[in-house]
């Protein structure tokens, strides 16, 4: 008898370890206030527009989605998600928007084996021989874009191009993708304090150096004030600038304008990708919050959508981690840059394309796609991963 007890006790549990969860909770961390707030607020309206087409279900779970602002510390950044994962129980996280950020809370996440889906950072090292089951970037490896600028700068002949970029982990990767592919002379190269927001001296540098051209990697808040200090100095007549899509987003174009026409940056999406997805993307978004969205905005929504399309392929079963990794895996979901893959590193295979600031039909200033770069371009540092 006690014998038939015990197993009925212990198919009991069993079956109600197959069941689904009555709900999902997910753990967003990023940067939503000071000089990169910008960036974190685009990844948060839209994480929020894709919770709101999937109906407030992710994957057909009711979703508790728990917001925290990091300010951009990662000693908070580092408490919250201590937080997160250890009273809350977070099924999921993301919502980071810097690298040094992400490294301060990955052993507290990954080391949980709590899922990570990056909406923005893509740190090289996790690309790599560091990759984790755990983690996932709906984004790029951090020198994907400057890959991109550099293989244009290459083709078109530039032999002398000025750097500037903040002096922090991305900022060094972004600077290793631009030489991966441009193979002429730097007029200079600076690295600036993260969160910088003058830069006189800088300026002056490049104008006693001449340069061909000069390639920016300054997000956010950052990016904003060098192009307005840019105009000011008056050598936007004579020094071209070229930089990834990050410096020339949609939030930064509307911000400054006139200084960024004609500026030419590289990037994964834009708002002219023409597709079903993108499309009610871009219009809704607008809607929604009064502004055209940008690539943060775009990665966000990516987000949202994995997890919608893993969730559901497990049926609810967010517990069974080997099987929700294996949908996240199948990203089957609708991206607005069109087809997603992800390569064995949980990094995208994906296009990079060209793309040129425009005044469109209402006045406003928007990139336009002018080319493709990159077709199914994987990052450098997947051989080295060994999932």
């Amino acid at each position: 008898m006690r014998k038939k007890l015990f197993f009925l006790i212990l198919a009991g549990a069993l079956s109600l370890s197959a069941q689904a969860a009555d709900k999902i909770k997910i753990g967003f961390i990023g940067t939503l206030s000071g000089p990169g707030g910008v960036i974190g607020v685009a990844i948060r309206d839209g994480f929020q527009l894709g919770l709101e087409h999937a109906g407030g279900k992710l994957g057909g779970l009711p979703t508790e989605l728990l917001i925290e602002d990091d300010q951009q510390k990662p000693d908070v950044a580092k408490q919250l998600a201590e937080r997160m994962v250890k009273r809350d129980k977070v099924d999921i996280m993301t919502g980071i928007v810097f690298q040094n950020i992400l490294q301060a809370v990955e052993p507290t996440v990954l080391g949980a084996e709590t899922f990570y889906i990056t909406p923005n950072t893509g740190p090289t090292d996790l690309a790599g021989a560091a990759c984790n089951p755990y983690f996932f970037a709906v984004s790029w490896a951090s020198d994907n874009y400057s890959e991109a600028v550099g293989k244009h700068l290459n083709d078109k002949g530039f032999k002398n191009v000025f750097v500037i970029t903040p002096n922090y982990p991305g900022g060094k990767d972004v600077v290793a993708g631009l030489k991966r592919y441009y193979k002429g002379a730097l007029a200079g190269e600076v690295y600036t304090k993260l969160g910088q927001l003058d830069y006189a001296v800088e300026i002056s540098q490049m104008r006693a150096a001449k340069p061909d051209a000069v390639f920016l990697f300054l997000p956010g808040g950052m990016g904003v004030n060098f192009l307005k200090q840019w105009q000011q100095a008056g050598l936007g007549k004579d020094i071209p600038l070229i930089g990834t899509g990050w410096s020339f987003d949609q939030d930064t174009l509307a911000a400054v304008g006139e200084p960024t026409l004609g500026a030419l940056n590289a990037a994964h999406w834009n708002l002219d990708t023409n597709n079903p997805t993108n499309k009610k993307f871009v219009a809704d978004f607008e809607k929604k919050y009064g502004r055209l969205p940008n690539e943060y905005a775009s990665q966000g929504y990516d987000a949202a959508m994995l997890i919608d399309g893993a969730v559901r392929d497990v049926k609810g079963k967010v517990e069974d981690k080997p099987a929700l990794r294996r949908a996240l895996e199948a990203a089957n979901f609708k991206s607005v840059r069109g087809a997603f893959k992800f390569n064995k590193n949980h990094f995208p295979i994906q296009n990079y394309y060209l793309r040129q600031v425009i005044k469109d039909d209402k006045g406003r200033f928007v990139n336009k796609t002018v080319a493709t770069i990159f077709t199914d371009h994987s990052d450098a540092y997947v051989a080295a991963c060994k999932m």
